[in-house]
């Protein structure tokens, strides 16, 4: 197999994939996932596996796809309401300190190049952008001359943006088709909902959609990848699996072959507000009708009475969505629904979030994921606190609860104390079979990348 290290414009890893070649970024990756070099080139040439990766932004590159471990996307980004660049930096880290895989920088109001130059320079991760935020945020979209919508496309993958999230399967018929039935809550998607209004009220076509070949072009040109948004997605789960929602999917089928067709790399985003009964198929449907594409799914949220917990909710369908086959999942934070997040609904949103991961990556068969899970069994099973730290999602609030408890010098818990049905057990296998717990250290060291205590 054919080594390059070098790409340039026009190169992008699937035109190298399909070529045969395996890249720097590839083996990486398969660094990362402890898989075959040649599983990772092979997923990309298919289309299964994504490395969003501008050749502008220089980072330890991550996939997303087939076979691959769950991945965890953190949305930040400021408002015309609040607008603090230092806090955007400081959820940025905080992401990165957590284990997120993604972060998506969704500024509004002004200063957005600035933000966004920041946060690129700032992240060790793929960083991924809405650009139609930035087109309505400076003009009205009712008047937006589809070129002032290019050229801020254009600006952001010259800066360095990985991957973007273009509505362009928001087109005047989906949004016809859409308006016939009718939702509970509408349109919650922000792009959705501003190229929706833009439609309905010039007559003209989606642009993102009439013009998709030149948005491949500049896509091509740095290896930006395509997160197809799910513009007409459901926000209440009463919405789920409408007309609009599935009339939007079939054309993001066929923009998902286009794209390929161009050498670009594609993943395909989901809802959304989704009730348990009705993930699987979603997923199982997005899989079939974008040909094994990557999905990237926010949530999905079970219910819609909880907010301030939406946390909660999101990780549950996360979780059954992971287990079906979803390739990333966004989180959400307990802020969801109610303001933007601070530094602490961060922490609790990508927590959350990797729990939902783990949990559908066990199911999935991930390569690691047993054994980081195994390995905790045991540690518990010898009462081994400094191993369970070692190995927990979040180590620091795993020990403090430890250290604040009347046992915080003893090898029980305070729950249990000398009723503890560890010892007792030990106690017993010792005693009766004359066998010792296993002590064997069989965990896999955490992933390189983002280093983590407790990633696998």
């Amino acid at each position: 197999m054919e080594d390059t290290t070098v790409r340039g414009e026009y190169q992008t890893l699937r035109m190298l994939a399909c070529a045969g070649k395996i890249t720097e970024e590839m083996m990486a990756v398969a660094e990362d996932e402890r898989l075959d070099p040649e599983f990772i080139r092979q997923g990309l040439a298919d289309g299964t596996i994504v490395i969003p990766k501008n050749i502008r932004h220089q980072f330890r590159p991550i996939g997303i796809g087939k076979g691959l471990r769950t991945k965890v996307n953190a949305n930040i980004g400021a408002s015309g309401y609040h607008q603090l660049l230092e806090e955007e930096i400081t959820k940025l880290h905080t992401a990165v300190q957590y284990g997120a895989d993604s972060v998506m920088d969704l500024s509004t109001g002004t200063d957005l190049d600035l933000i966004r130059e920041t946060l690129i320079r700032e992240s060790p991760l793929m960083l991924g952008t809405v650009p139609i935020y930035q087109v309505a945020s400076e003009g009205s979209i009712l008047k937006m001359d589809p070129e002032e919508l290019f050229a801020v496309i254009e600006k952001q993958t010259q800066q360095g943006v990985d991957y973007m999230t273009v509505h362009c399967g928001v087109t005047k018929e989906t949004v016809r088709k859409l308006r016939q039935h009718q939702r509970i809550e509408g349109i919650v998607s922000r792009g959705g909902a501003l190229l929706a209004a833009y439609i309905e009220a010039t007559g003209n076509e989606n642009p993102l959609y009439e013009q998709f070949d030149r948005l491949c072009d500049i896509f091509a040109r740095y290896d930006v990848t395509f997160s197809l948004g799910d513009g007409l997605r459901p926000g209440a789960t009463g919405d789920a699996s409408d007309r609009g929602q599935l009339a939007e999917l079939l054309v993001l089928g066929e923009l998902v072959t286009r794209a390929r067709e161009k050498g670009c790399q594609v993943m395909v985003e989901g809802p959304g507000h989704v009730p348990l009964d009705q993930i699987v198929a979603n997923v199982q449907l997005q899989k079939r009708v974008c040909d094994g594409a990557p999905f990237y799914v926010l949530g999905p949220l079970t219910c819609d009475v909880a907010p301030g917990y939406d946390h909660i909710t999101g990780a549950i369908g996360g979780a059954i969505a992971a287990a079906a086959g979803t390739d990333m999942l966004c989180y959400v934070t307990p802020a969801e629904h109610l303001r933007l997040p601070d530094r602490q609904d961060v922490i609790e949103g990508v927590i959350a979030t990797r729990i939902a991961a783990h949990s559908g990556d066990l199911v999935k068969g991930v390569k690691g994921a047993k054994a980081w899970n195994d390995q905790m069994s045991r540690y518990r099973k010898q009462l081994d606190w400094d191993g369970m730290f070692r190995l927990a999602m979040d180590p620091e609030k795993a020990r403090r609860y430890k250290e604040e408890s009347e046992a915080a010098n003893a090898k029980v818990c305070s729950m249990c104390g000398s009723l503890c049905s560890i010892n007792i057990d030990n106690a017993a296998i010792e005693k009766f079979s004359g066998q010792k717990p296993d002590t064997s250290e069989k965990f896999l060291t955490p992933r390189p990348a983002a280093a983590v205590a407790g990633g696998d």
